[in-house]
């Protein structure tokens, strides 16, 4: 299930699995290890969804019996940029489906007291041209890091920017699409939330998905 908002196209992953797997994520019984586990199936199911228009080379292959043509993922290859440090916890899901995707890695967090997000550690191929980039954060809730990382990217040159999300909520959805205009930006969500609280942490959500994938919630 899914739409296009402006220039952003919004998919939902509607599969009994992935609802399966994201009711125990939400569940605050669940250990930090199975959340990991979890979390890793979570984001393969996503990352098949969201790679069904990556980018494809022909090459001729031989196989027991005879020579075909194959396919394989073209050059320049796609780009997985977890977004630290929760979107580590996606990077084995996403890479397990694209082995021989490059990775790269983007550190933001909020000045607190110009509220700006700031880039305080990047590593990233020099010149992104012709790259699609896939960009993983747990969860879409204000959506001011997903906006400059979304930004950033392009600056840099980036062809193409896929987001992997587990859960948004509308009102990151909505300010994603109104701040980056007619920049074109694929969303990949497991679900949609009903909205923000006042500590603009997504509802019913699964609280802190950082804290919870290291441990840090129990």
């Amino acid at each position: 299930m899914g739409g296009t908002v402006g220039a952003m196209r919004v998919h939902i992953v509607d599969h009994p699995l992935v609802a399966h797997k994201l009711s125990v994520l939400r569940d605050k019984k669940t250990p930090s290890m199975i959340f990991r586990q979890l979390t890793e199936e979570l984001v393969m199911l996503l990352a098949y969804e969201a790679t069904r228009d990556v980018a494809m080379e022909e090459v001729r292959i031989e196989t027991p019996v005879t020579e075909t043509t194959g396919f394989r993922l073209a050059r320049p290859r796609p780009l997985v940029v977890p977004i630290l440090r929760a979107g580590l916890g996606m990077l084995e899901g996403m890479t397990k489906m694209a082995p021989s995707a490059e990775v790269g890695f983007l550190g933001m967090a909020r000045n607190e007291e110009t509220l700006d997000i700031v880039t305080y550690a990047e590593r990233l191929p020099a010149d992104l041209s012709g790259r699609h980039v896939f960009v993983l954060d747990p969860m879409l809730a204000t959506g001011g890091t997903l906006i400059e990382a979304i930004r950033f990217l392009y600056q840099r040159g980036a062809a193409r920017v896929t987001c992997l999300c587990l859960l948004g909520a509308p009102e990151g959805i909505e300010r994603l699409e109104a701040s980056l205009g007619d920049v074109e930006v694929d969303l990949y969500l497991a679900a949609v939330d009903e909205r923000l609280d006042e500590r603009s942490y997504i509802v019913p959500g699964l609280g802190d998905a950082g804290d919870r994938l290291y441990g840090l919630a129990e």
